[in-house]
């Protein structure tokens, strides 16, 4: 083989090989939690290290608060009502003077536990799967622009496959002619 094959074998390797990665990254922090019905939350701090660290992207199902026990990792909204989310780990649980169930979480680097108790109304639901340093791109591809990537990842897929196509149907008609 020479040395221009050589390239051209290993520049298809490398193509295929980013092409799957970015299916596998819009798969995982898309796709997936669309069909599930998710949400994908991004880590911004230190406080569930070393499990989650800062980046690290959690996706989180919705979950019946029955299903929720000491150990959990939920996301919560520190105000009900509010945008502003945390996603901690459950380490007790209780009755409100009203006979509600609330929950009390921590950070996994926390030393204590956080001051208020957690609602069932604010919780968004519990830790489905988490990847670590996804949740960057996360915060970068956000609503519109996250379906517009899927677009474009798509259409590059489309591109790149009909690319494939007439060139290998170009190199049959190459040999094919050699041997005539």
């Amino acid at each position: 083989m020479s040395l221009r094959g050589t390239l051209g074998w290993l520049g298809q390797v490398l193509a295929w090989l980013v092409i799957l990665c970015v299916v596998a990254i819009l798969v995982v922090a898309v796709l997936i939690p669309r069909i599930a019905g998710a949400t994908p939350y991004t880590i911004l701090t230190g406080s569930m290290r070393p499990e989650m660290p800062p980046g690290t992207l959690v996706v989180v199902k919705p979950t019946d608060v029955d299903d929720i026990g000491v150990g959990s990792v939920i996301t919560y909204q520190l105000e009900s009502g509010k945008p502003t989310v945390v996603t901690h780990r459950v380490v007790a649980q209780g009755v409100n003077g009203k006979g509600e169930l609330q929950f009390q979480t921590q950070g996994d680097a926390n030393n204590t536990p956080d001051e208020k108790w957690v609602k069932p109304v604010q919780i968004k639901g519990e830790k489905w799967y988490s990847v670590p340093y996804l949740g960057y791109v996360n915060n970068v591809l956000t609503g519109k622009e996250r379906q517009m990537a899927v677009y474009v990842v798509a259409a590059l897929l489309l591109g790149y496959a009909a690319f494939m196509f007439t060139g290998s149907m170009r190199d049959r008609r190459r040999n094919n002619k050699a041997a005539s």
